[in-house]
This record gives structure tokens, sequence and C-alpha cells, in this order.
């Protein structure tokens, strides 16, 4: 029965999750925050930095995935998500070095959107009212990162890779709910993540990267990650994925840009977005019109 209800959960595509999932989802945003001021603070090259993350997340993992049963079709799509993973991440940390941040971060927010219309591609309904709260917690981002006016190639082609980088890390999400849907949480990540990390070495090693020799800042720094972006951040979203649309943990993720904001203000020092308050309220107002109006045209149709 549980079961079931699971599954019903997670093919709705605008109801609440569950009281435990949601707590997972609370660390999660929390986890993937420490994400961004982090990779600003380190040095170390981005296909080194993916690689060491992600092996990092996959030895993590693996000792509590052993038991549990491989299922081929699970695996298969496993693979699939960590190898969107690596190239999400290729294009999330290009556009943090190509354009601003706020434009970047902003337009990386739009993967909720993707993932509505991945959604409604693949079969899936997502009302039309949603949609409206979609577009109001984007709003939110808009003003937390502010708008960058600024013109050139290099920003064209970074604002180019963080759009990009939002459509793969919808189709991540998509892949990794697939995944799960035959096999454990714990053997989805320690495969996906280590598919991300044998992905993005040869990247490093072509180009004539260090993959080895850093300073012990560099190495806390990837530890922080690690634990934090990775273990508490996606790994967190990952396990609600078990039971939850891709489309609701999408739109959760939204609340990325204003904890990760704070942290960046508190770690780094960096100036305070004058918007980061009403910004919030936005994207809170925007996540609840999602369900709620969902809600209310679910019941008038079954009325």
């Amino acid at each position: 029965m549980s079961n079931e209800k699971s599954v019903h959960t997670r093919d709705s595509h605008t109801a609440i999750p569950a009281r435990p999932d949601l707590i997972r989802l609370g660390i999660g945003i929390l986890g993937i925050g420490t994400s961004g001021p982090l990779i600003a603070m380190s040095a170390m090259p981005i296909p080194t930095l993916i690689f060491w993350r992600n092996l990092g997340g996959s030895l993590l993992t693996l000792p509590f995935a052993i038991k549990h049963p491989r299922h081929r079709n699970g695996v298969k799509w496993a693979i699939v998500a960590g190898v969107v993973l690596a190239l999400h991440f290729v294009g999330f940390f290009l556009a943090m070095r190509w354009t601003s941040v706020a434009s970047g971060t902003a337009l990386v927010a739009l993967q909720p959107i993707f993932a509505a219309m991945f959604v409604k591609l693949s079969g899936g309904h997502i009302p039309s009212k949603a949609w409206f709260g979609m577009v109001v917690s984007f709003s939110g981002v808009l003003l937390i990162s502010g708008i960058d006016l600024h013109i050139s190639l290099r920003t064209f082609l970074g604002d180019l890779a963080a759009l990009i980088s939002a459509a793969l890390a919808a189709l991540y999400m998509m892949a990794g709910s697939r995944a799960q849907r035959s096999i454990e949480t714990t053997v989805y990540t320690s495969i996906c993540y280590f598919v991300c990390a044998i992905t993005a070495l040869p990247m490093a090693l072509v180009m004539g990267m260090p993959v080895l020799h850093f300073s012990a800042r560099e190495w806390w720094i990837l530890l922080g990650l690690v634990f934090g972006a990775q273990i508490l951040g996606h790994s967190m979203f990952n396990a609600a994925l078990k039971r939850v649309s891709p489309a609701i943990v999408s739109l959760i993720i939204f609340f990325e840009v204003p904890v990760s904001s704070l942290l960046a203000i508190w770690w780094m020092g960096q100036k305070p977005p004058l918007g980061i308050l009403p910004g919030i309220a936005l994207i809170l107002i925007g996540c609840v019109l999602v369900v709620t109006r969902s809600r209310n045209s679910q019941t008038e149709l079954t009325s």
C-alpha cells in the first residue's frame, strides 16, 4: 500500500511531498546552497573539481549500496544521469566564469520550468495554473540575483552555458527519477556519481590540468563540497526523487539562490543584494501557488 502511495505521489507533479521528504528537501537546499560560494572560493580546475567531488560522493555512498540489488534498467538510467550530471556541472561552472554569477545563477534557476516542460513532453500533466506559480518564483530569483545588462560575446556564451546547464539539470532529475523506480537511492547515487567522475576525468587529462597537486586549502574546500553539496545536497534530493516528482524537486531548488547569496555574504563578505528579502518572499509565494492552485484545479475536475 505504501509503495502504491509513493508511486502516486511521484507521478503527481504538483503534490505536496510527505513530511520526511520535505525534511530531506530542506536539508538538500542547505547542502546545495554551499556549492556556489565554495566553487567561487576554489582555484581547482573545473573538470578536476567535478572529478574529485563526485568520486568522493560515490565512495561515501558505496558501502550502503552494496547490499542492494542492481536491476539492469535502473543501472542504465543511473549511467545516463551520471553523464548528464557531468555535462550540467561543466555548463554551470563555465557560466560562473564567463558571465556574472548573478546572471548565470538566475538562468540556471530556470531548471524547474525545463523540468515541467520535459514532464509534459513525456506525457505527464502540469496544470496551466502551476506555470504562473513558477513564473512568480523565478521573478523572485531575478530580484535576488539582479539582471546583468553588460553584453559581450563572452557573457552571451556564459548565459547560453547557463541555459544549457538548466536544461541538463532537469534531465538529470528526470533520469534519476526513472532509475529509482527499480534501484535503491544509494545504488543510484554511487553509480551516478562515479560515472560523472569518470566522465570529467578525461576532460582534465586531455586539457593538461593538474589532478593531484593542490594546497591543503583546496582539499578542505573539496571536502566541504563532497559533504555539503554532494551528500547533503544532491543525495538528499535524489532520496526524495524516489517518491516525489522531479518537477517538484526542481521547483524546491529555486531556494538554492537565496541560500547561496546569504552564505556568500557570510563567508566571502559579498555585498547583500537589495532584493534578497522580497525575492525570498516571491519564491515562497510561487511555490505555494504551484501546489495550491493546482490542487484547486484538480478538486474542480473531480467534483
